[in-house]
């Protein structure tokens, strides 16, 4: 039996703050990320880069998933994380190794 889509996390706050959802949707993913002068395979390792360094562990989910829909591969986020461990600390590439792996172990079991 195939699961359902996942719901999508901006949904939960749409009703609670549909401007900033609005601008979220419009501006972030419907306007940034579709300007041509990066990939969304760039994006997506700028974006986790930004989100490990910053320890941003409930976007990271998220962006990590998005992250591989673009091309990323697992090697490389991998990567990216063991490669922030020496700028952004060892705590905050701890923390992002856990929820990759939570994530990569999602995308599996699909």
């Amino acid at each position: 039996m195939s699961k359902p889509p996942a719901a999508n996390p901006r949904d939960a706050l749409r009703s609670f703050a549909p401007k900033l959802i609005e601008l979220t949707d419009d501006v972030l993913f419907g306007d940034v990320w579709e300007r041509p002068g990066l990939s969304k395979r760039d994006r997506s390792l700028i974006t986790c880069a930004a989100l490990v360094a910053m320890n941003r562990t409930e976007q990271q989910t998220g962006h990590f998933a998005r992250a591989i829909n673009n091309g990323v591969t697992k090697d490389e986020l991998i990567e990216l994380i063991t490669h922030l461990a020496f700028y952004s600390g060892w705590p905050t590439a701890m923390s992002a190794a856990n929820v990759a792996r939570k994530v990569l172990e999602e995308g599996e079991k699909k």
